[in-house]
């Protein structure tokens, strides 16, 4: 097997992993907009963290060996193609982050919320609806789906 299918391979491995955490993640999110009861959105969003885990593994994966994989085939990152799907790459990251935060703190409150009373809660329902991060989130994975578009149409 040639280093290039090894490369590709992996890097290819990344991408998957990389979307499915973030559609695991977002999917998440989204359903928990839909959920009243803190124990409902605790329980939804305390699997993001498995998307979460899916997004890093996959963003390493498709920054390593993408690389790797461009340095072997001779292009290194002189490519526009290459350098834009970077930037897009760090952006999507930062994104994902931002609008994760968010998440990640409306999670701890539904589950102090449920332990406690399990009633709806407005102060929660904002967090879990909070427009910025949401739409940070929504961006991110624009982004992502940005970057396939370079990757499969490569323009010059």
């Amino acid at each position: 097997m040639a280093l290039t299918h090894v490369l590709l391979f992996f890097h290819l491995l990344g991408a998957v992993s990389f979307f499915a955490g973030a559609a695991v993640a977002g999917t998440l999110q989204l359903a928990a907009l839909r959920a009243e009861r803190p124990s409902e959105i605790h329980a939804l969003l305390r699997l993001a963290p498995v998307g979460a885990a899916l997004v890093g593994i996959g963003a390493l994966l498709t920054f390593g060996f993408g690389i790797a994989l461009a340095e072997h085939e001779g292009l290194g990152l002189r490519p526009a193609w290459i350098r834009a799907a970077l930037g897009l790459w760090v952006a999507a990251m930062a994104l994902g982050a931002y609008g994760g935060r968010t998440a990640r703190h409306a999670r701890r409150l539904a589950g102090h919320l449920a332990a406690e009373r399990d009633s709806p809660s407005p102060e929660l329902q904002a967090l879990v609806g909070a427009p910025v991060p949401l739409a940070a989130s929504c961006a991110s994975g624009g982004l992502l789906l940005a970057i396939l578009v370079l990757m499969v149409w490569k323009p010059a």
